[in-house]
C-alpha cells in the first residue's frame, strides 16, 4: 500500500466569484447578527454583519475614489485593529490586490517587501513603521473616513484570478511573495469539518493579532463566511485575561498557537470555561504533553492543524476524528495528500518521505511572484512539496518528522536563518555569525545567534542593534560566542551542529 490519501473532491468554487463578497455575505447571516466583538476587560466593541459589510465595501469604494485601479497592489501597514481586515476585504472587493504584512516589521524590512511588490499605495497607520522608500501613502484616518461612503459593487470574476499576496520566509533568505487566488477562501471550507467543527452558532475567540495571517484566516474570514461570531482581544490585552474573556463572552471555540495554551495552563487564573467546546492550534508542533494537560484541566479537546503559507492547513484532527497519539491527524476531507520520494512518487505506508499535496488543490497558491523557476521547483509531477518530512500509517494519519531545510519556527512564524544572518553580519565586532532555533526547555524553542569575535560582545548592545533592523519575532534571544563555526570538509556551515554550551 502506498502513502496516498484520496478522498472525494470538495465542491468546486462557484463562478463568478469574489473572496470579499463571499466572506461578507456571512452565509446569509442577518444584518444585525454580531460578526465581530473586539474584547476588553471593560466591555466590547461590536460589529454586526451589516455594519461590517458596509464599512468594508465603503473602504473599497474609497480606495477607487483615491485613484487606485483594479489590479493595483496595496501594501497594508496597519496595526492590531479592525482597520486591518476592513482594508483587506475592501481592497479585494474593489478588485485590488492587498498585501498584508506584520506590524512588527521594521521600516527596513517593510521597504524590502515594497521593493518586491511595487505597491501603488501603502495603507499606513501612524504607529506602524513605514517602508523607507518614496511610496504613495493612504493614512489610517483617511481609510476610516471611507467606511461611510456608498459601498463598492464587488468585482466578480474567475475564481482562479489573483486576490491577495502574502509573504513567507524563503530558504534563500529572501522572503517569498505568495500569490493566492479568490478560490482559496472557498477551499477553506474543508477546514470547517476537518478541523474546526465550525457552525454558524459558534463564537470563536482567536488569541492572535488582527494582522497575523493565522488570525485573518481562522479567526475572522472563516467564522464570517460561516455566519459565526469572531471574538478578538483588544490590542494590548494582557494574555492572563484570556480565561476571563473566554468565560465572559461565551466563547465556544478558542484558536491560538501552542505557546498561548501553555501560558493558560501555567497561569494563576482558574480555567472555568463552561461554554468552550474545544481548542484549535496551529503555527508550530503541538506537544503531546500539552494536549493531554489541556484535556485534563479543561475537559475539552485540543485539535492541531498543519499547513503552510502556500496552502494554509490541510492536515488536522477534529472532534469527529481525533489524531492518533503522536500524529498530526488526517488529511482534511476533500484533500489529496501523499508522502512522496525525491522523484514525486508516493512511498509505501510507514516509509519516510516529503509531505505533499496535489497540485490541483483549490487552496494551493498560484505561485511565487515573478519567480516561475522557484515556483516550479516546489513541484514534482502532480505534487506540491512542502519540504516537511513525514510518514503515513494505514489509517491515513500523518506523523511529522521535521523539515528538510533550515527554516526556524519562532512562535508560529517561519523564519529563514539566512535572512537573520544577513541582517546581523555587519554588527560591530562580529567576524562570522550563524543562527538556528534551540530548545531551552521542554517544547520551548528560541532563536540563538552563534558568532565569532575576538572577545565576548555586550549582549544588550547586540540585542538593541538587532531590534533596529529585525522584527521582534526574528530577533535572537540568545547570543553565544564561538572560536569558530562548525563546518564540513568543504567549508559548508553545519547548522545542525550549533548547540548551546550545556548541550555540547
Amino acid at each position: 500500500m502506498l502513502s496516498i490519501s484520496d478522498t472525494p473532491a470538495s465542491p468546486p468554487c462557484p463562478a463568478p466569484f469574489n473572496l470579499a463578497a463571499y466572506v461578507l455575505d456571512g452565509s446569509g447571516a442577518a444584518d444585525d447578527k454580531i460578526a465581530l466583538a473586539v474584547l476588553a476587560l471593560s466591555g466590547a466593541e461590536r460589529w454586526s454583519f451589516g455594519k461590517l459589510r458596509a464599512a468594508a465595501l465603503g473602504t473599497g469604494a474609497g480606495l477607487l475614489e483615491a485613484g487606485l485601479k483594479p489590479g493595483d497592489r496595496v501594501l497594508i501597514r496597519l496595526g492590531n485593529t479592525v482597520d486591518f481586515p476592513l482594508a483587506f476585504l475592501g481592497a479585494i472587493a474593489a478588485g485590488l490586490v492587498p498585501v498584508p504584512t506584520s506590524s512588527q516589521l521594521t521600516a527596513v524590512e517593510a521597504e524590502k517587501l515594497a521593493q518586491v511588490i511595487q505597491p501603488a499605495a501603502v495603507l499606513q497607520a501612524p504607529d506602524v513603521p513605514a517602508p523607507t522608500g518614496d511610496w504613495r501613502s493612504i493614512a489610517q484616518d483617511d481609510l476610516r473616513a471611507m467606511r461611510d461612503l456608498d459601498p463598492v459593487r464587488p468585482v466578480l470574476g474567475d475564481p482562479d484570478r489573483e486576490a491577495y499576496i502574502i509573504f513567507t520566509s524563503g530558504t534563500s533568505g529572501v522572503p517569498r511573495a505568495v500569490r493566492h487566488a479568490h478560490r482559496v477562501v472557498w477551499a477553506r471550507r474543508m477546514m470547517w469539518r476537518g478541523w474546526y467543527d465550525l457552525h454558524s452558532t459558534d463564537r470563536l475567540l482567536h488569541a492572535g493579532a488582527f494582522n497575523w495571517s493565522f488570525t485573518l484566516g481562522t479567526g475572522l474570514l472563516d467564522p464570517w463566511a460561516c455566519g459565526a461570531t469572531a471574538l478578538i482581544p483588544q490590542d494590548g490585552t494582557d494574555p492572563r485575561a484570556l480565561p476571563l474573556l473566554l468565560k465572559r463572552h461565551d466563547a465556544t471555540l478558542l484558536a491560538a498557537a501552542p505557546g498561548v495554551y501553555r501560558k493558560l495552563l501555567t497561569g494563576d487564573t482558574p480555567l472555568s470555561l463552561p461554554k468552550l467546546r474545544h481548542g484549535l492550534c496551529a503555527g508550530e508542533k503541538l506537544p503531546e504533553a500539552l494536549r493531554s494537560k489541556w484535556q485534563e484541566t479543561t475537559g475539552t479537546g485540543l485539535y492541531e492543524a498543519y499547513g503552510q503559507t502556500e496552502i494554509s492547513t490541510f492536515i488536522s484532527s477534529c472532534p469527529a476524528t481525533p489524531a492518533p497519539a503522536g500524529t498530526l491527524g488526517l488529511p482534511q476531507p476533500g484533500r489529496r495528500v501523499a508522502i512522496v520520494d525525491d522523484s514525486g512518487q508516493p512511498v509505501p505506508l510507514g516509509t519516510e518521505g516529503t509531505i505533499a499535496i496535489h497540485r490541483h488543490d483549490p487552496g494551493l497558491m498560484l505561485g511565487y511572484l515573478d519567480a516561475p523557476e522557484e515556483t516550479q521547483a516546489k513541484f514534482r509531477g502532480d505534487w506540491f512539496l512542502t519540504g516537511d518530512q513525514g510518514t503515513m500509517d494505514e489509517s491515513g494519519a500523518i506523523t511529522y518528522l521535521g523539515r528538510d531545510d533550515d527554516l526556524m519556527n519562532a512562535g508560529g512564524f517561519r523564519v529563514s536563518p539566512l535572512e537573520v544572518e544577513h541582517a546581523l553580519a555587519h554588527l560591530d565586532g562580529i567576524h562570522e555569525i550563524a543562527v538556528t532555533d534551540v530548545e531551552i526547555k521542554a517544547d520551548v524553542r528560541v532563536i540563538a545567534a552563534f558568532y565569532v569575535a575576538d572577545t565576548e560582545l555586550d549582549e544588550a548592545a547586540l540585542t538593541a542593534a538587532a531590534g533596529e533592523i529585525l522584527a521582534r519575532y526574528k530577533q535572537p534571544r540568545l547570543w553565544v560566542r564561538l572560536d569558530s563555526l562548525p563546518r564540513n570538509p568543504n567549508g559548508k556551515l553545519r547548522r545542525k551542529a550549533l548547540a548551546l554550551p550545556e548541550d555540547r
